[in-house]
């Protein structure tokens, strides 16, 4: 694939490829018949925060090779920055768009992380949705750090599974800083993914969509797993609204960083 660029303005000192899905789908498809090793992480709101808070966690989103919009707040303040066109790269969205390429480009993936039981509903949900998409696998590791020999398991199967697209499920940060940690060594394009394993099993309901659209897709996932989300809400909206006011009302100034990112 030829060198490229794509656009990138820090929300909140972060960085977020400005590039509308399909776009973004394309670029994740061409990596994926290239078979290189990169990265995608889905960000929100969370993510923004927890990278702000955290310098290492930062340093991670600046060396993603996409980090794709998740959440309106988010497109709201890109359109505000001059990217009219950007719309929504949501990760359920990703994995039906991926997962319908691939299957057109016979391309496999690979799914990591969730349990058993959820890894399992995928599989009979995709013989459904994706009849002739290649599943190159499922794994899913314990819930702790891997020791290195588990590790070196790990990264064998996926390359030995001849996959091109690797879904992860870990969580937000772990997913997005295991990514970081095995690019160069999984020969395939990571897309960390989080809860859209268990919504895609059918153990959780989407938002419609005019609630998605009107930016209160939170408050609905707030509803299914209070016990969960309300702390992680409760701490990340709040300062995540004061920043992303203040970032507006300065957007004449250095507070708002737009640069093209080498693809």
């Amino acid at each position: 694939m030829p060198e490229s660029h794509v656009p990138t303005v820090n929300i909140v000192s972060s960085p977020v490829s400005a590039l509308p899905f399909e776009n973004q789908i394309d670029v994740i498809a061409g990596w994926a018949k290239q078979k290189v090793s990169k990265f995608v992480c889905v960000a929100n709101v969370h993510m923004l925060m927890e990278a702000h808070w955290n310098q290492d966690f930062r340093a991670v989103l600046e060396k993603a090779d996409l980090v794709t919009p998740d959440g309106m707040p988010l497109v709201w303040l890109m359109r505000a920055f001059g990217f009219k066109e950007q719309d929504r790269v949501a990760g359920l969205d990703i994995l039906l768009a991926v997962c319908r390429r691939a299957e057109s480009d016979g391309q496999s993936v690979f799914f990591v992380g969730s349990t058993e039981d959820v890894l399992e509903k995928i599989r009979v949900r995709l013989s459904e949705d994706f009849p002739n998409l290649k599943v190159a696998g499922t794994m899913s590791p314990p819930f702790r750090t891997l020791t290195s020999a588990e590790d070196e398991a790990l990264v064998r199967e996926i390359n030995e599974s001849g996959a091109e697209i690797v879904f992860v499920a870990f969580g937000c940060p772990k997913q997005e800083s295991w990514m970081a940690q095995h690019r160069d060594r999984i020969s395939a394009v990571m897309v960390g993914l989080g809860a859209v394993f268990p919504l895609y099993a059918g153990l959780h309901h989407r938002a419609p969509l005019w609630i998605r659209e009107s930016g209160l897709e939170w408050l609905y996932r707030l509803f299914q797993e209070p016990r969960r989300l309300w702390k992680r809400y409760g701490t990340t909206i709040p300062p995540f609204l004061w920043l992303a006011t203040k970032q507006l009302f300065n957007v004449s100034s250095q507070s708002v960083s737009v640069r093209k990112k080498k693809i």
